[in-house]
């Protein structure tokens, strides 16, 4: 996990060069098509969940998440003929979500498959592949291909945006971010001392962020096998924040600025007040100040914080793993390609 960690700024370089001469076959393929639909599971559903935030907030398109069951069990004939659906697995080779591709084209929408795997089904079958170039991974849990999947939409919602190439200078940092991020490791080893002192923890972000948000909360839970709950922060807010008390560590994750980084600094203070020990990636320095523990996130707009925010959030599982004894590169009862029921 330590080795592929390592190779993210490469990896996501490699798929800057790749898919970003794919933007105008995005585009013609958007064409008279009113909204975009992600199919995922998984680490996968949480970089769709950025893809999806990033098309309403930056390129003014309706997004939305596909229920793969709608295909596969319930077999429902839906009119997507105004869509693109966009399926998302890292192998490629994901049975429901092969299937569920099938269906959408059927249904009439144009089809986006992002994958680690060129030549896989769902590569082969989709109108247009966006290949990501993470390389292969072996570790269980997904850190450079799903750091990878964040890059690959970047890409499609810079593409069907009406200046698309309005970030591509912050685009281009993205690599480099990565690297420092790995190389500082700042206040990584004190989140690590404070989520395995905790009895219970929680995860929120908002907006843009809510997808790293997620991801964190199921790394923890699966690498780490540590009771863990991921909430946006309006979910958080009605009804579960009554459950923090002392013992809770709660992991707030924040881009540098935006529309939501205050109501964060204020679920901060609030938290604390509650007793949760609390652990803040990203935000400013009021956000930093309102953390009883702050790992510092990237140098990069709202847009583009989640490529990179990730990693210390990455950094800090697999050294808790450790911490407790567990292999992060296996963890217990998982496989790297998951096979879910498809029919």
């Amino acid at each position: 996990m330590a080795r592929e960690m390592a190779e993210q700024p490469e990896a996501a370089r490699a798929t800057l060069t790749a898919l970003l001469p794919l933007r105008p076959r995005l585009r013609e393929l958007a064409t008279g098509r009113r909204r975009v639909l992600f199919a995922a599971r998984g680490s996968s559903d949480n970089a769709a969940i950025y893809g999806r935030y990033l098309l309403e907030t930056w390129a003014g398109i309706s997004g939305g998440l596909v229920s793969p069951s709608v295909a596969t069990h319930y077999r429902s004939r839906l009119d997507l003929s105004d869509a693109v659906v966009v399926s998302v697995s890292q192998s490629g080779a994901t049975d429901e979500i092969v299937t569920t591709q099938a269906w959408a084209r059927d249904c009439g929408a144009a089809t986006v498959a992002v994958t680690n795997v060129e030549g896989s089904p769902l590569a082969a079958q989709a109108d247009l592949a966006l290949v990501t170039q993470a390389g292969p991974e072996l570790a269980v849990p997904a850190t450079k291909t799903y750091l990878t999947q964040l890059v690959a939409m970047a890409v499609l919602g810079t593409a069907l945006a009406g200046e698309s190439d309005a970030l591509d200078a912050e685009l281009a940092r993205v690599p480099d971010e990565v690297a420092r991020m790995l190389a500082a490791a700042t206040g990584v080893e004190d989140a690590v001392t404070a989520l395995a002192a905790a009895t219970y923890a929680v995860v929120s972000g908002r907006g843009l962020m809510l997808g790293t948000a997620l991801e964190i909360a199921l790394k923890l839970e699966e690498t780490c096998l540590r009771p863990v709950r991921g909430y946006s922060y309006a979910d958080l807010r009605h009804g579960p924040i009554s459950v923090v008390t002392e013992g809770t560590a709660a992991v707030l994750v924040a881009a540098p600025g935006g529309p939501l980084l205050d109501a964060l600094v204020e679920l901060a203070d609030d938290l604390t007040t509650r007793g949760a020990r609390v652990v803040g990636i990203g935000g400013d320095a009021r956000f930093a100040a309102a953390c009883a523990v702050h790992v510092p996130g990237p140098d990069l707009p709202e847009q583009l914080a989640p490529l990179a925010a990730i990693v210390p959030a990455q950094l800090v599982v697999e050294g808790l793993a450790r911490r407790l004894g567990l292999d992060p590169d296996n963890p217990r009862g998982l496989a790297k390609v998951t096979a879910t029921d498809p029919r």
